[in-house]
């Protein structure tokens, strides 16, 4: 918009019409007042500048209607064009608004159906984890039946018994070979041993008896003070080495079996306790000739059982396998002797091929001789006798 000038408002240019007649007025009086000589003079004067003050009043009224009137059609147009201006801007606004809300809604609705799908899976995965961990509680619920009646079953003495002899069966069983053990054999004294290992001398046979201290050991597990412990403690090997006693008074026979046995604990933890807090129990096992082993250790002695039987096998068909080398050595000795002859047939054959290779070379060059040979026509007396060339033995 254009800068321009204002006009002067109506109540200051009355002010100055105003002050100017008041003027002219204080002039007269004091003409008059100094002497009556220019009364009409200063009369005159003073119609003379109301005149002129009332013609400038009118002029700057005139002027001041028109800039008004300019200042007016001014305020019109700069209101029209802030108008129009407003009314772009309002439509940009709604333009932006409605873009905005657009793309507010487009995200919304996107995230809305992320957080769908997303629900969704969680739902499903919470489902299949509820349905694993409904089948794992069966499970638990399983596992907690069968443990109270392993419980019910290591509370019985004979039940106890059993359980460790089952084990002992399935690790003999899995490691050894039918043949090289008997469950609950009966030795030349009558007593039954659990189980049997038939080896050849030596060592002989071995015994193997399970025992099972579960109360002696469940006593120091639950024992609450030092002096508990040590009493239970010593319960237990008290318990061991009666059972240790028995095995190497009933079950080492000298002539029927070897001279040492085991004692097999199907306990783990009752033989790390064993090893780490009764040292003195295991060297009297020892001095005693009995070998304490645990599911672990047992399976490493079957091992080894079973390579000796392994050896001993093979140490009993050596002189078969022997003879049957001796007799392969006859094949290997006749089937040389034989090769020896075809390669003898081979290198005749290869003599004689060499042999015609000779002869049909010779042939061939004496037939490219004749070829090369022109006939003429030659008199008799032309004729020269050409002595007969002697023959060679290959030709």
């Amino acid at each position: 918009m254009a800068e321009m000038t204002l006009p002067l408002p109506p109540e200051l240019l009355l002010l100055i019409v105003g002050a100017c007649v008041l003027a002219a007025l204080l002039l007269i009086a004091w003409r008059l007042w100094t002497g009556s000589a220019g009364v009409e003079d200063a009369l005159a004067e003073a119609e003379r500048r109301q005149a002129d003050a009332a013609e400038r009043l009118a002029r700057s009224q005139a002027e001041l209607a028109g800039r008004l009137a300019q200042v007016a059609e001014s305020q019109a147009a700069g209101q029209a064009r802030m108008a129009e201006q407003l009314q772009n801007q309002e439509r940009e606004l709604a333009k932006k608004l409605e873009e905005r809300l657009a793309d507010v809604t487009k995200r919304v609705g996107e995230s809305l159906e992320k957080s769908s799908q997303t629900a969704q899976t969680t739902i499903t995965d919470l489902k299949e984890r509820l349905a694993v961990i409904d089948s794992a509680q069966k499970n638990i619920t399983a596992l907690s039946t069968q443990v109270v009646g392993l419980q019910d079953i290591l509370a019985n003495k004979q039940a106890r018994g059993a359980f460790g002899e089952i084990q002992l069966n399935d690790l003999v069983m899995q490691a050894l070979p039918p043949s090289a053990y008997s469950f609950q054999a009966t030795l030349a004294s009558g007593r039954r041993v659990d189980c049997l290992l038939t080896l050849p001398n030596p060592p002989g046979a071995i015994a193997i008896d399970a025992k099972f201290p579960l109360e002696h050991y469940q006593t120091l597990r639950d024992a609450g003070t030092d002096a508990e412990r040590e009493v239970a403690r010593k319960l237990l090997a008290q318990a061991i080495s009666k059972h240790v006693k028995d095995i190497a008074e009933r079950y080492i026979v000298p002539g029927e079996t070897a001279d040492s046995a085991l004692m097999f604990l199907p306990s783990e933890a009752v033989y790390a306790e064993l090893h780490a807090s009764l040292p003195a129990v295991v060297q009297d096992a020892f001095r005693r000739r009995v070998w304490i082993v645990s599911p672990t250790t047992l399976m490493a002695t079957l091992n080894t059982v079973r390579a000796v039987l392994k050896d001993a096998r093979i140490s009993e068909q050596a002189g078969l396998l022997q003879a049957e080398v001796g007799r392969m050595l006859d094949d290997v000795r006749r089937l040389d002797d034989r090769v020896g002859k075809l390669q003898n047939h081979f290198r005749q054959a290869d003599e004689d091929m060499r042999q015609i290779r000779v002869s049909t070379e010779k042939i061939d060059k004496r037939a490219e001789r004749i070829r090369e040979v022109e006939v003429e026509t030659v008199e008799p007396k032309d004729v020269a006798v050409v002595p007969d060339r002697p023959r060679l033995v290959s030709e």
